[in-house]
């Protein structure tokens, strides 16, 4: 048994990175990522050190985690998806004990052959850079020995702590103890009462200007991440037409999920931007509905899927509503095509310099009038919750990505009116039940936008051509599960 374990772990060390070969290639490149952290840099007041941390591992239950997710903003400024690592982006050149100019400098998880043979590769000091191209590169370990004197910096840029990170009993330099050993050398102020009486030795911690500084980069995407964008979209369209192609009676929101979730798959997106939002009926009334549960869908209703694929780190969101037998009513037709009406009408303002919160308000006054039209409120003034949210946001490496409050090129944004009619409203009872949502992504151009969702059918007419062709998933039939 030792032999064998001795010769795993060899081959694990032999082999190195060369096991990487086997991954995709288009991920954004080292030079993107080196030089968002000269954006940052450049943006960075004089005689400042910026800190950002490596998201926490999240517990699921007993010694099950949740799969780890990089916090946003250190993968577009490293590159780098494991957890236990530190960056520090120096305005100015620092000098190490031996004589070295550096401006950043980050520290990783290390290799270890026996925890990469349970939980998978780790890229280690040499691997970060050697592929993400750091020449400042440690292990974590090496962060406690790490002496900068922080008291010469006149600010020191970092996001406040939540006080919600495990500290493993395996491990001596995880992000636990590396916030703790970051806080000592700050000499950072813990609100509790060992240490509430001590005070910075200079006033110099600054929690609240990084966000500012992120939002402005992040908010306007480059030629790289607008093309991920572009792909986590198609995927997500491709996902709403299978499943229009595919939609039955009889079958169940999760069954509806599913296939979404298979499309994303099969296209290779990594992940789910987002909880996955399928409601049927009156689930969809519930905006973030994401229980899925409901195990029959009737003929009659209509299903809202707020569905986004994740590709390499950019999230698409996307919001289709269509009729579950492939047929709008009458009811569901005229708000259908009131909440489509009110999409487009924002898609006329959308350009640079339009504030994101006019595309709401057009949308708000377009459905107000054809609400009061229809009868469901007794006038356009009237207050009500049938649209009960805002109708654009920025996407990106998150869902509800950073970014300004106007609009400007190169952003990518989303523009989603909703009409939201719950069971034993106070109008007549026919349109009870009626939820429709329509959200399309945009890339805003220098003279207008572009949509990259048009590959989903949006109008009624093109959604019920779509659900009259035939799906791959037609004779897809799983057995009856026998009964014990």
């Amino acid at each position: 048994m030792k032999l064998i374990l001795a010769f795993a772990l060899l081959l694990i060390t032999s082999v190195g990175f060369t096991q990487n070969s086997d991954l995709p290639t288009d991920f954004l490149s080292k030079g993107f990522h080196k030089e968002r952290r000269e954006k940052l840099r450049e943006s960075m007041p004089a005689n400042s050190v910026s800190v950002f941390f490596a998201n926490a591992v999240r517990n699921r239950a007993n010694d099950v985690d949740y799969t780890y997710h990089q916090d946003p903003d250190f993968f577009y400024l490293t590159g780098y998806k494991e957890p236990d690592a530190v960056l520090f982006v120096f305005k100015d050149k620092q000098a190490a004990a031996n004589g070295v100019q550096y401006d950043e400098i980050l520290f990783v998880q290390p290799r270890n052959e026996l925890r990469e043979m349970w939980t998978g590769r780790r890229l280690g000091e040499a691997g970060t850079k050697e592929i993400l191209g750091f020449e400042q590169a440690f292990n974590n370990s090496e962060f406690k020995r790490y002496n900068v004197d922080f008291k010469k910096f006149d600010k020191i840029l970092f996001f406040d702590f939540k006080n919600d990170v495990r500290d493993s009993p395996r491990d001596s330099s995880d992000l636990y103890d590396l916030i703790a050993q970051f806080k000592v050398k700050v000499n950072y102020p813990e609100k509790n009462n060992l240490t509430l009486n001590i005070e910075p030795q200079k006033n110099n911690l600054d929690t609240k200007g990084l966000a500012d500084l992120m939002a402005n980069m992040r908010g306007i995407k480059t030629k790289e991440e607008i093309e991920l964008v572009k792909k986590a979209v198609r995927v997500s369209c491709a996902g709403q037409v299978e499943v229009m192609k595919a939609m039955k009676p009889g079958m169940s929101e999760r069954e509806i999920q599913g296939i979404h979730e298979f499309v994303f798959k099969k296209y290779q997106a990594e992940d789910l931007g987002y909880p996955s939002i399928v409601g049927a009926g009156h689930n969809g009334c519930i905006l973030h509905y994401i229980d899925n549960y409901k195990p029959n869908i009737t003929s009659k209703e209509m299903i809202l899927m707020d569905l986004g694929a994740e590709f390499h780190g950019y999230t698409a969101d996307i919001t289709r509503t269509i009729p579950v037998n492939g047929k709008f009513s009458p009811e569901q037709k005229l708000i259908y095509e009131l909440v489509l009406k009110a999409q487009e009408e924002a898609m006329k303002i959308c350009k640079p310099g339009t504030p994101r919160q006019q595309l709401t308000v057009v949308c708000r006054d377009v459905i107000n009038k054809g609400l009061a039209e229809l009868g469901v409120i007794k006038s356009e003034t009237e207050k009500h919750m049938y649209f009960p949210h805002g109708v654009s946001h920025h996407i990106g490496l998150n869902v509800h990505d950073q970014g300004g409050p106007n609009l400007e090129e190169n952003n990518t944004v989303t523009i989603e009116p909703g009409i939201y009619i719950p069971d034993n409203s106070s109008c007549d009872k026919k349109w009870w039940g009626i939820a429709v949502r329509i959200e399309d992504d945009y890339l805003i151009t220098k003279d207008g936008y572009e949509l990259l969702s048009a590959s989903a059918p949006r109008t009624v007419k093109d959604i019920e051509a779509m659900m009259k062709l035939p799906s791959a998933l037609d004779d897809f039939l799983l057995p009856e599960l026998e009964k014990n």
